[in-house]
């Protein structure tokens, strides 16, 4: 630990005969299924009692002065252990933005001074902006995230999705990881409304260059949200507390190997399902094609097709290669009675950004293409859409229910 008088610490610390202490939770990668890093966490221990500073660091009335009194000494407490280590692993580094924004004005920032001071690779560190209401200049907050990323840090937002880490922030510091907390996936389990944000970051993440990390994750089944939300990175008491020493990083590979191993045969399973469903659809429409010798007349042709489709077909229309909806619109109610829309007869589809994709890989060999699952518009039931090549230049697109995506979630 790094010396300093007992009398120099905040009294709003509460230490009676106890001793504070940087601990570490571990952070597991998925493509290695080993320990990566480790969240820099503050304690107070006194023998076998240990005792969290989260609410010192989060109680508003308390001298942000005596806040970073305490996180640079859990932080010299870190940087002190990683210098002593041949291998070292990722230390993750809370930082309030609040915090980086004051002492740039003195042209001082700490943590690259401990790099200097023990010679740490900044490889080696991740800056994590942590959540809190912050209203000064984003420009200036940039900057000094970018003398970090100068140096060779990388940078995190935590809470993705609270108040400060909003999409425009993200977009502004563009981080090489977004942090969430398993508390939204849990939520995107029953709740199509947090199901649809998720994947948002799953894809913006994507869009920006970033890695997913998952905190929180307590059970298996936590895990496995995780998983099939695209988190590259996981933490959790599932697999440890912060504790005070690191530990071996292979202790985790077996559970995560045996979790990425049912999810990778349940999603092949599921997604071959949906791709012989396609398949016997586009077999089974070029046949009606023939028997009805399509020649032009775009809705009697679905009209005479429709008994024929599947139970869980809810929508079926016709486009053009332009992506003109050349029919009306065939719904299916709750009835299961078929009725007809006109008003979206006319309408270009080209500007989904599935269109395009699509037509480029339909063709003689590949007649039918199937999308993920989604949530419908109107009837926000999970669905998937197939597209059929039925003639040259002549796409037949159905919507079907994704009755398993429905059941499940994510």
């Amino acid at each position: 630990m790094n010396e300093c008088s007992s009398s120099l610490l905040p009294k709003a610390l509460g230490l009676e005969g106890e001793t504070l202490a940087a601990f570490y939770q571990p952070i597991i990668a998925m493509d290695t299924r080993r320990i990566m890093g480790y969240e820099v966490l503050g304690r107070a221990v006194k023998g076998d009692s240990v005792r969290s500073l989260g609410p010192f660091f989060c109680n508003a009335e308390i001298a942000e002065e005596d806040h970073i009194l305490v996180d640079r000494l859990l932080r010299e407490q870190a940087f002190s252990k990683l210098s002593s280590m041949e291998e070292p692993p990722m230390l993750f580094i809370n930082l309030k933005p609040s915090w980086i924004y004051r002492y740039e004005d003195n042209g001082e920032l700490y943590t690259l001074s401990l790099l200097d001071k023990y010679d740490i690779d900044p490889k080696r560190i991740v800056i994590e902006i942590t959540e809190e209401s912050f209203q000064g200049s984003m420009e200036r907050l940039r900057s000094v995230v970018d003398i970090y990323r100068q140096k060779g840090c990388s940078i995190a937002i935590d809470d993705v999705g609270s108040g400060f880490s909003s999409t425009d922030r993200i977009a502004h510091i563009q981080p090489n990881l977004l942090k969430i907390d398993i508390h939204m996936i849990k939520k995107s389990a029953t709740h199509d409304g947090y199901f649809g944000v998720l994947r948002s970051y799953s894809d913006l993440a994507e869009q920006i260059g970033a890695s997913l990390l998952v905190e929180g994750v307590e059970t298996r089944e936590d895990l496995a949200r995780s998983i099939q939300a695209g988190a590259r990175y996981i933490q959790g008491f599932m697999f440890a507390r912060a504790e005070p020493e690191f530990r071996d990083p292979a202790c985790f590979s077996a559970v995560i190997e045996a979790e990425l191993e049912q999810h990778l045969m349940h999603y092949l399973g599921s997604e071959r399902y949906w791709q012989r469903q396609s398949e016997q659809l586009a077999e089974q429409l070029v046949e009606l094609v023939k028997e009805a010798e399509y020649r032009g007349q775009k809705d009697e042709w679905i009209e005479d097709l429709l008994p024929k489709l599947y139970g869980h077909c809810i929508r079926v229309y016709l486009c053009n290669e332009d992506g003109i909806q050349l029919s009306a619109n065939y719904g299916r109610d709750s009835d299961q009675e078929w009725h007809c829309e006109e008003q979206y007869r006319g309408a270009n589809w080209s500007w989904r950004p599935y269109f395009v994709p699509n037509l480029v890989q339909l063709n003689e060999t590949r007649r039918a293409i199937v999308s993920r699952a989604y949530t419908d518009l109107d009837s926000h039931a999970w669905i998937r859409t197939v597209s059929v090549l039925v003639a040259p230049g002549l796409i037949l697109f159905m919507d079907l229910k994704d009755t398993e995506r429905g059941a499940q979630r994510i």
